[in-house]
């Protein structure tokens, strides 16, 4: 009986161990990205003031994030162009597009990723009439992504320093995204007045005769939030289904499966919809977005309270890591 005992405790000592195995292999590698830096990149935006289309901190946001791109060891384009705004007027364009590639990379299919740097000229979700004219601050509606974006760039950066970079990525911030037709607009409503920068982009890559080829694209907009929400938003599920599934089954691995909802939500403007519709791109868009409220969308949108407090350091690290697990 004694013998029995030792070795049946050996035995279980050996499936103890052999469990304790499997699942240390199980663990996901967690990429490289620091949620601190991310945060600095943010509160460096804000610091210019609201970044409303052609306006002094719009202009210095701009040659700011092109001096960051170069930093990083992209190869820094300027897309200038003009299209249409919710009144018919022309709207001037600058779209910022950093090339992470090796040559010997030039001719493989990239990765798209994306956000918009400008900030809404109306607070049109206040209540208040008056303060509808004020400029949204945007902290989470804008500078959330372009603060994501810029931490990937700095990882991609090391990359291309270490000769790591395995797959080139193209980071485009996209301007003039919130200019659609305000809600103290009374005149004739024009279709198609959001998303403008991508509209651009997306119409000149349509027209090129010998196109770079894209595997897939991600836009992030409003990624910071203590409380953020991020459903399968469907224009993401009728274009890029395959992508969508599988950058939510990497947040799973994660651990930010109830960040990453499995919840289906409506069909968003973004970006990423003329990126799929335009140019055919499959694009897929990571926005907070929860079908439980009036809007879907937070109580600061649009309005003034859109400043750092909406934004959290956990949920920077969990989209970085979302983000960096794909490339």
């Amino acid at each position: 009986m004694k013998s029995f005992v030792h070795t049946s405790y050996i035995a279980l000592l050996f499936l103890v161990l052999l469990t304790a195995c499997s699942k240390k292999q199980a663990v996901v590698s967690r990429p490289a990205f620091a949620a601190d830096s991310a945060y600095a990149y943010i509160e460096r935006q804000m610091a210019f003031g609201p970044r409303v289309p052609n306006g002094a901190a719009h202009m210095q946001c701009a040659v700011w994030l092109i001096e960051q791109l170069r930093a990083c060891g992209a190869e820094v384009e300027l897309q200038k162009g003009f299209m249409p705004d919710y009144r018919g007027a022309n709207q001037q364009i600058y779209n910022i597009i950093g090339h992470f590639y090796t040559p010997e990379m030039t001719n493989r299919p990239r990765i798209l990723l994306g956000a918009h740097y400008d900030t809404r000229p109306w607070c049109d979700e206040e209540e208040d009439y008056n303060d509808r004219f004020y400029n949204v601050p945007g902290a989470n509606d804008g500078a959330s992504g372009v603060g994501v974006l810029l931490e990937v760039a700095r990882q991609l950066g090391v990359k291309l320093a270490d000769s790591t970079l395995t797959k080139p990525v193209d980071i485009i911030f996209f301007d003039c995204e919130d200019m659609g037709t305000p809600r103290v607009y009374t005149g004739e409503e024009r279709e198609d007045t959001w998303c403008l920068g991508s509209q651009l982009w997306a119409t000149n890559y349509e027209r090129l005769s010998e196109k770079p080829v894209y595997s897939f694209g991600i836009v992030l907009d409003m990624v910071g939030a203590p409380d953020a929400y991020f459903p399968l938003e469907m224009y993401s599920t009728n274009y890029a289904q395959n992508y969508q599934q599988k950058i939510w089954k990497s947040a799973e691995q994660l651990g930010y499966g109830a960040m990453f909802a499995s919840q289906q939500s409506y069909p968003i403007t973004d970006d990423h919809y003329y990126i799929n519709y335009i140019a055919g791109i499959p694009c897929v868009d990571i926005i907070h977005y929860d079908i439980r409220n009036a809007t879907g969308f937070p109580n600061w949108w649009h309005t003034r309270n859109d400043d750092m407090s909406n934004i959290s350091k956990s949920t920077l690290q969990a989209v970085g890591e979302v983000v960096m697990s794909q490339l």
